[in-house]
């Protein structure tokens, strides 16, 4: 594709999100009684303020993981990078904040939701749940969510704090057996009271990321990116993101890098996707410990069409290589753990010589404190005992036997 078209597609864009902008300070002005006047308040530099949290959602900032390169003995000399998108960032701290904002959005211009009526019912692995709590905070919704009983204590945590109500399905059953909860709930509501997004289904999930997070790493790599390595977890990211770069003639994309190489990444535990493009599933299939993809189902909305590769990757290296970014200062649940994996690996290939990869990092790590990862780290935390203090403290005073401690 010629530098022009991707510049007018770059443009178009751009010209998106500062109309979807405006609208949204339209309709906060409408609620607050105010009126905007165009050209207004021209003489001085706008500010820059956020007017509500969804309004966060998007423009995340990619980070060099080259040091991970090097640690695993991959030559960076000739050019290979590995670089992050950090999802972490976002207002709730995942990628699903995207999503979130998006099916809720869509939903509302269709006039399917109407915040203080419609009830809110979806089945989640926690993230999505998330995104979509906020959301319904913010605009006013009743919010049930329903997921596997293996979802972190943090994650339900946030969700109570955020106003949900949070049902807990059996883990054997994955995220099917949240499904057909939901439906129940969605039955027991009646109709017209309740309303289910559909994250699975739903083509405002990758409809998003063809219209921002694609042109946000297409935009920062400069066009250079020549992989794109995601998890699968509804299939929205890699969909979304690859339609926009490779191209997409169902959703009117010209090809920007139709040779770009994508590669998903799913649970070695949970090879469903790596059945679909005609592989075969391994030994040992079943329950696993990478939160947030490995659905145990291939989603409606995920493209077969646009994955090169599938790599799965057990549940013990996610979670080392996970370890491995947090020592680099860079907190990460065990999904980013996986993805970057799997980078690393097609990156040590001969073929990747010179090439540039972008991993998702999909969340922030805090919310994973209790999944088996930490359990060392959570035992010494538990372990640390008070230090007693220097002169001129009396340290019997604090607890300890002598003056000194």
């Amino acid at each position: 594709m010629s530098l022009r078209s991707a510049s007018h597609r770059l443009a178009s864009v751009a010209k998106w999100q500062l109309n979807a902008t405006l609208a949204q300070n339209q309709t906060t002005a409408k609620r607050f009684g105010m009126a905007l006047v165009a050209g207004a308040s021209t003489s001085r530099r706008s500010l820059n303020i956020a007017s509500r949290p969804s309004d966060l959602v998007g423009n995340t900032p990619l980070i060099d993981l080259n040091k991970i390169l090097v640690n695993h003995g991959v030559d960076v000399s000739n050019g290979t990078r590995l670089v992050g998108k950090l999802e972490s960032l976002g207002p709730c701290s995942s990628v699903k904040d995207r999503i979130g904002r998006s099916m809720i959005d869509d939903a509302e211009e269709k006039g399917l939701i109407i915040p203080g009526k419609t009830t809110l019912v979806e089945p989640t692995s926690g993230n999505t749940g998330i995104a979509l709590a906020f959301i319904a905070r913010e605009r006013g919704y009743r919010c049930i969510l329903t997921m596997p009983e293996t979802m972190s204590i943090e994650r339900r945590m946030m969700l109570l704090s955020l106003g949900c109500e949070v049902v807990l399905t059996p883990k054997e059953t994955a995220v099917p057996g949240a499904l057909a909860k939901a439906h129940e709930i969605l039955d027991e509501l009646g109709p017209g009271n309740g309303y289910m997004l559909q994250q699975f289904e739903n083509e405002a999930n990758p409809k998003v990321h063809r219209e921002t997070t694609g042109p946000e790493i297409w935009r920062d790599t400069d066009g250079s990116v020549d992989i794109f390595v995601s998890g699968i977890g509804t299939g929205g990211t890699i969909s979304g993101v690859s339609q926009y770069i490779k191209g997409s003639e169902k959703y009117n994309m010209p090809p920007l890098k139709p040779e770009l190489k994508t590669v998903a990444v799913e649970p070695r535990e949970q090879m469903l996707i790596t059945e679909a493009k005609g592989g075969v599933r391994g030994d040992n299939q079943g329950p696993h410990r990478i939160q947030g993809m490995g659905a145990g189902l291939v989603p409606k909305i995920l493209d077969l069409d646009v994955i090169d590769e599938v790599i799965p990757v057990n549940s013990d290296d996610a979670q080392t290589m996970a370890s491995e970014l947090w020592m680099i200062g860079l907190p990460v649940g065990v999904s980013a753990g996986a993805i970057v994996n799997a980078a690393v690996q097609v990156c040590a290939r001969p073929e990747s010589a010179g090439k540039m990869a972008v991993a998702v990092i999909p969340s922030f790590g805090e919310r994973y404190f209790t999944h088996p990862m930490f359990d060392s780290i959570k035992a010494k935390a538990e372990g640390l005992a008070k230090q007693p203090l220097p002169e001129p403290f009396d340290n019997t005073e604090y607890g300890f036997a002598t003056p000194r401690g």
